[in-house]
């Protein structure tokens, strides 16, 4: 699996992403930094250390040096990709985001103020795409964030369970049928042993996302936590009561099970939802899509939704139709009514899977309760 969106695993290369692995490898007595992938290390006083290595092939992405270091490492062979001025995110960052990262001081500003609202509206200035700066400080980034997603899915407790999808529309609002069912199959999903990934976005996905992160509380967390966000059924007309409201779930209930959300800023009117523990947000929308759909190797599940979730049946369908039979994954899509009559993807669907590899791995259920249990065999 390659995330990050390089040519594939480099044996020669050595990623060092903190300062503490940095000082140890020194210590340990590296000498020679040929292959070394230094990532938004703040290496003021070691300019010594520094002068004592050999920097030849070296690259250093985002680091921060001493005056004058850097023409040094230049010289003796270093590449340096600088520090970015006027970016409102660190496009080297060597993890994912995480909510309380995204909604950094979310108490006391509105959401137009807070990082992730600052970095759309940054993507969407006039002209931005004609700047090799930003073309290259968001492509940085999204480097950057695939490579983290590869290391999080090779990572425990994400190695050791199979990662399931959840698709569906964002417009499921807290309080209704639909949004209670997508946290019911996220609970399920994670109290069977699977992972469970997102488009990190609101609606079905955080409802996803919800039931996951409280998978292992009591019976009643849900439903508590239920009542708790349907005071605030959507994210319109205010983004920041609508956040709010899931910090305070998460205050009431810390420390839930991991699921991970998997946003974009492309869509800049649906912001990330709270309950993912782990976000991989990109810049790119195809990136991420095709991203969301590799990671899921235990299947996806398909819960009534619109445009957005028809383009995702199909591309995931085109995948499978495609694919070797070990490699197709199954399809699970939820609401006969739904998709045989008011967007009737599941007619063609079958069509297209008739006499494929894909044909075994596709069904229409009614219940979320009936996904899970196609899934877990």
């Amino acid at each position: 699996m390659n995330l990050s969106g390089n040519l594939g695993p480099n044996p020669h290369s050595l990623e060092v992403e903190d300062l503490e692995s940095f000082d140890r490898l020194v210590s340990a007595g590296a000498v020679h930094l040929q292959g070394w992938h230094a990532q938004s290390l703040d290496l003021r006083g070691r300019s010594a250390v520094l002068d004592g290595l050999d920097v030849a092939g070296a690259l250093f992405m985002g680091c921060t040096f001493d005056d004058g270091v850097e023409d040094g490492l230049r010289r003796r062979g270093a590449l340096i990709f600088p520090r970015l001025a006027g970016v409102p995110f660190n496009p080297y960052r060597s993890t994912l985001y995480t909510p309380g990262e995204l909604y950094a001081g979310l108490a006391e500003a509105r959401y137009e103020d807070l990082p992730d609202a600052r970095i759309y509206q940054w993507s969407i200035q006039p002209g931005l795409r004609h700047r090799v700066d930003a073309t290259l400080a968001s492509a940085l980034h999204d480097h950057a964030i695939g490579d983290a997603l590869e290391e999080l899915a090779a990572s425990p407790p994400w190695s050791g369970r199979r990662m399931v999808g959840v698709m569906g529309g964002h417009a499921a609002q807290r309080g209704s049928e639909d949004y209670a069912a997508a946290a019911r199959l996220g609970r399920l999903l994670a109290q069977n042993g699977f992972s469970v990934a997102t488009g990190g976005g609101p609606g079905a996905m955080e409802a996803a996302n919800l039931g996951a992160y409280l998978s292992q509380a009591d019976d009643g967390a849900l439903p508590a936590a239920l009542d708790m966000l349907a005071a605030v059924p959507g994210f319109r007309p205010s983004v920041s009561a609508w956040a709010r409201a899931a910090a305070a779930v998460v205050e009431r209930y810390p420390g839930g099970t991991p699921s991970l959300g998997i946003p974009t800023w492309f869509y800049g009117h649906e912001p990330p939802n709270y309950f993912a523990t782990a976000i991989a947000k990109y810049f790119a929308n195809a990136i991420r899509e095709a991203i969301l759909l590799e990671l899921c190797q235990g299947g996806i599940v398909f819960l009534p939704g619109a445009a957005g979730t028809i383009q995702e049946i199909f591309q995931d369908a085109c995948e499978n139709y495609y694919g070797a039979r070990e490699k197709v994954t199954p399809m699970v899509l939820v609401g006969r009514r739904h998709w045989e009559h008011e967007y009737p993807a599941w007619p063609l669907l079958r069509t297209m899977a008739a006499g494929r590899a894909m044909e075994e791995r596709i069904f229409l259920v009614d219940t979320v309760d009936d996904a899970v249990a196609l899934l877990r065999g």
